[in-house]
């Protein structure tokens, strides 16, 4: 093997995104909430930033003045201006000079102190994030253990059910087999043992836990008071298939039971639980707010308002923190000073920026879906990203970030911005309707059906092609899939 040393020229390009850019976007990405904890934190992190007090008591228009004035104050000067932090050098590793905090003067020694309505407003924060913290519910784990210690049993058999109880899945079954728990077992226990720890769950509430299977955890969920029992345990044993697939007949030609008590049967069936686990330990649903607002004007035009006062206060650099960048005398205090400004200023220009794009992204979705505000969701217009980019003047992944995770308050209600984008097909007339209107005529069609004889896909694409929807079988499949409802064998009611 020769090896040869040679230089050579090659060209490329590259985007390399500055980190102002960056954090735009990374701002604009965040839902109202999650920016009101980013601005939180940036408060507590950052000396240079402060909240701009205004009274909340004066009129809208005397709070608006009061608030520009303010800010205006808190402006540098032309000299001030000219403090650049080194980002090629500098900014990329910023939080290297953390440690200078400490030798940056506190709020008593430069004569600074917050306001009492800023302390009434800290406080009132830390008092609503501690209320909004949600309770930690009691797992599935804590509370099968604590009934397990109310039971009576030998020692080695109350060990290895809490070993048993630990292996339970969110479900509240087996994740594996008992013999296999018994032989991993760090203990002495044998299978028959090991079948008296699972007895002893199995008693346990909520019913069905401890179970090994689907058809197990049904069954432990049957009572002898039950109307049909021994029916209902026999089609758990031995017809859930065929339940699932509708097909009673079979059921009735195995069983010998009349066809009304396999439907009793199957209706006391569906009243049992098959995730006893569930509703322990799981997540809470998070609350939604709207990022924009749609109001009617009396002109009957749709405007967009970003009202986000309530979770996104308003902020200002520290001037005092300003004179100190500037005449202070200890280098590395300016430096860190510089730094923090900078970061504050860049904070408070990405949340504009991310107000203004989110109102014109807005604002464009609302002008081209007038008739869905109008007549109702029906009317929804098919519509891309990229439509709306061109339309702002935007790159698309900037509406991408701009409608993520967001919701909009409309006089029809509360909907999340990406619910207004969406493909359609065009009808007989040429005319182009949205995918979600094809839906609902379809969903229309089989909740209309005459249910001793539903609609094949097949008819569905016929009865379509009658209203103006000329579409292929595969793709009524498709779609009657995507709603969650079965083919027509399993629709049909006996």
């Amino acid at each position: 093997m020769q090896l040869n040393l040679s230089q050579q020229m090659k060209m490329s390009q590259q985007m390399k995104l500055a980190p102002r850019m960056i954090q735009s976007m990374e701002i604009l990405q965040l839902p109202i909430i999650a920016l009101a904890e980013r601005i939180e934190q940036e408060l507590e992190d950052n000396p240079a930033l402060e909240l701009v007090e205004v009274d909340e008591s004066a009129p809208v228009t005397e709070r608006k003045l009061e608030l520009e004035r303010l800010r205006e104050e808190s402006k540098p000067s032309a000299e001030q201006k000219e403090l650049v932090v080194d980002v090629e050098h500098g900014e990329a590793d910023f939080e290297r000079l953390v440690e200078y905090s400490l030798e940056v003067p506190s709020d008593e020694e430069i004569g600074f102190r917050p306001s009492s309505n800023r302390i009434d407003e800290i406080s009132d924060a830390r008092h609503d994030a501690l209320a909004n913290v949600a309770d930690k519910g009691q797992t599935l784990h804590e509370y099968l253990l604590e009934q397990l210690h109310f039971m009576d049993a030998p020692p080695e058999i109350m060990r290895f059910a809490e070993y048993l109880i630990e292996n339970l899945d969110h479900d509240g079954r087996l994740q594996s087999s008992l013999a296999e728990l018994v032989q991993v077992y760090d203990g002495d226990i044998t299978y028959e043992q090991g079948e008296q720890a699972l007895k002893l769950i199995q008693k346990m509430d909520p019913p069905g836990v401890g179970a090994r299977d689907i058809r197990e955890c049904l069954l432990l969920q049957v009572t002898d008071d039950m109307p049909y029992a021994n029916l209902v345990r026999e089609i758990i044993q031995h017809h859930l298939q065929d339940v699932a697939r509708n097909r009673l007949p079979q059921i009735q030609r195995r069983t010998q039971a009349s066809l009304e008590d396999i439907k009793a049967a199957i209706e006391q069936l569906r009243t049992l639980e098959p995730h006893p686990g569930r509703g322990f330990d799981r997540e809470m649903v998070q609350p939604v707010e709207p990022d924009v607002f749609v109001e009617k004007t009396d002109d009957g035009r749709y405007v967009v308002r970003v009202e986000d006062d309530n979770y996104t206060p308003h902020l200002r650099i520290n001037r005092r923190y300003w004179e100190m960048a500037r005449n202070g005398a200890d280098p590395k205090i300016k430096e860190f000073l510089k730094k923090k400004i900078e970061r504050a200023k860049w904070l408070m220009e990405a949340i504009e920026q991310r107000k203004s794009t989110l109102r014109r992204v807005a604002q464009a979705i609302v002008d081209h879906q007038r008739d869905f505000f109008e007549k109702g969701p029906e009317y929804i217009a098919p519509l891309k990203m990229q439509d709306i980019a061109d339309a702002v003047g935007v790159h698309v992944t900037t509406v991408s970030r701009a409608v993520d995770d967001k919701w909009m308050q409309t006089p029809r209600g509360i909907f999340p911005l990406k619910r207004f984008f969406g493909g359609g097909t065009k009808t007989e007339d040429g005319s182009e309707v949205p995918w979600e209107v094809v839906r609902n005529k379809l969903k229309e069609l089989i909740d209309n059906e005459d249910k001793r004889h539903p609609l094949s896909d097949e008819a569905l694409q016929r009865e379509m092609k009658k209203r103006g929807y000329n579409l292929a079988r595969r793709t009524i499949t498709k779609y009657r899939k995507l709603m969650g409802i079965p083919a027509a064998r399993e629709r049909r009611e006996y």
